[in-house]
């Protein structure tokens, strides 16, 4: 035994990161694999998720029989299970997982709700709820059965402060840290929780910055910090909730105070 009674926790155990190829997925795939796991990632794009295990080869040259990947298309409903189903055999080639972390996301601002469809609000609950419902359904195949294991979605600080035109996606937010309480209770002894977080500087930030221009200043003065989060940081509260065997059914937050503006 070297010594390393927390930090080798994830030593040897083997993740599946939805929403690996960017921002926070990739960060959490980057943590991981520091930390000794095997990482399976996946997105949607093609050309993001090459390039995403490159970056990852780069910084982790040891690392390339613990990293691979597979391409995963959700935002389709009539084909969920399916593509869920396929990407989840591709990442179980090897053995069972005993982590997913799932950061796959689309974009919710759909503006003020006098002006919504129903159509709307149904694919907007594609990625971000109603895939979780469907992982949740095929986990008992793929996953490892212990407290050992895990599964943590992404929420976000909107549910409990919806800014404006947020009131379906907040929903969608608020509905997800139901669902992963009565999963837990459901999928027991695996552990589910989820990640509830604030402003953090992705690409998908930067992407609807350069629209609103400000928009980055006005999500700062809207935390105590002063700060918009940086995904190395949040990335940490993941690392944590797979580290903790005894947590399950939580909400944890990580998004500098802007509860308490």
């Amino acid at each position: 035994m070297d010594g390393r009674k927390y930090s080798s926790k994830l030593e040897g155990k083997h993740l599946l990161v939805f929403g690996g190829t960017s921002g926070i997925g990739f960060c959490v795939a980057e943590a991981a694999l520091e930390q000794g796991a095997s990482v399976y990632i996946s997105g949607s794009n093609p050309n993001k998720l090459q390039s995403a295990l490159a970056k990852l080869l780069e910084a982790y040259p040891t690392a390339h029989n613990r990293l691979d990947g597979k391409t995963c298309d959700l935002s389709v409903a009539e084909k969920l299970e399916e593509n869920l189903t396929n990407i989840l055999r591709a990442a179980t080639r090897s053995s069972k997982i005993d982590h997913v972390v799932f950061t796959s996301g689309n974009d919710l601002h759909l503006g003020h709700v006098s002006h919504i469809m129903i159509d709307e609000v149904y694919a907007a609950g594609i990625v971000r709820f109603f895939a979780p419902v469907i992982l949740a359904k095929l986990s008992f195949d793929f996953l490892k059965v212990g407290p050992e294991s895990s599964m943590t979605f992404t929420g976000g600080a909107g549910s409990q402060r919806p800014p404006p035109n947020f009131a379906i996606a907040g929903a969608y937010t608020a509905g997800l840290e139901g669902l992963v309480r009565g999963l837990a209770v459901d999928l027991k002894p695996l552990r589910v929780n989820l990640v509830a977080v604030g402003a953090v500087h992705t690409e998908m930030l930067d992407r609807v910055a350069r629209v609103q221009d400000g928009l980055l200043d006005v999500l700062k003065s809207q935390t105590t910090l002063g700060v918009v989060g940086q995904p190395e940081d949040v990335a940490e509260a993941y690392i944590y909730v797979m580290k903790d065997n005894f947590i399950t059914g939580s909400v944890i937050s990580t998004n500098g105070g802007a509860l308490l503006i």
